[in-house]
């Protein structure tokens, strides 16, 4: 096959990510995805068991081709779709709001989770972790890594930990100014905001008074 590539496929620290066109038809899409993975990627599926997460940019899928896609990477045995991820779309989504994505555990060094939406999470960010997502992130442990909300420019997104004490804080394009300006030492949980392009702290009890818009409950 000549031309551009319509399919790139990443290793990551959990598997691969394969980032599809989303210009292209989706004939030709499924033809490049069969020919890497029987000749070019062959060494894929010998291995052992993989996961891999579908990202598939501004393309909607009908079902009928959703199953297409899902058909193509079954039939490889050792490749297990984890996710499909596609951009969110304006139309179908109330300005503000979002869906809350809930993952359960530790984020460790080295280690990065990405959401469309809000995130929820339900453990610590280490030193070295990284959660980023385009809405706002909830932290229901220590924030002790890189935090980044509304990473597509959503500069009404919040950070929120029960402890408070990242290495980086970054809304929109924003990033966090040095520790001391926004660590406090009060016990209770706190969230990090945006307000005349500065980064500022408050305590969460306060949050309803500057983020009102829905959140749609979506557990992950």
């Amino acid at each position: 096959m000549t031309g551009k590539q319509r399919i790139v496929i990443k290793g990551v620290k959990d598997g691969l990510v394969f980032l599809l066109d989303d210009r292209c038809e989706m004939d030709e899409l499924l033809a490049e995805l069969n020919d890497k993975l029987e000749r070019s990627h062959q060494k894929l599926l010998t291995g052992p068991l993989v996961h891999v997460r579908l990202k598939l940019g501004n393309r909607r899928l009908t079902e009928a081709d959703r199953e297409r896609l899902i058909d193509v990477i079954r039939r490889r045995g050792n490749l297990i779709i984890r996710s499909i991820e596609a951009a969110p779309d304006p139309e179908e989504q109330p300005a503000g709001a979002g869906t809350l994505h809930v993952v359960s555990g530790v984020i460790r060094s080295g280690q990065t989770v990405e959401r469309e939406g809000h995130l929820l999470l339900l453990g610590d960010v280490n030193p070295g972790g990284t959660v980023c997502c385009t809405g706002d992130i909830y932290i229901m442990g220590a924030l002790r890594g890189t935090a980044h909300a509304g990473c597509r420019g959503d500069a009404g997104a919040v950070i929120a930990a029960a402890l408070m004490r990242p290495t980086q804080l970054r809304i929109a394009d924003i990033i966090s100014r040095p520790p001391e300006e926004w660590v406090s030492d009060d016990a209770q949980m706190e969230f990090a905001y945006l307000e005349d392009g500065r980064m500022r702290i408050d305590k969460i009890s306060r949050l309803n008074r500057f983020r009102k818009d829905p959140i749609v409950f979506k557990g992950v």
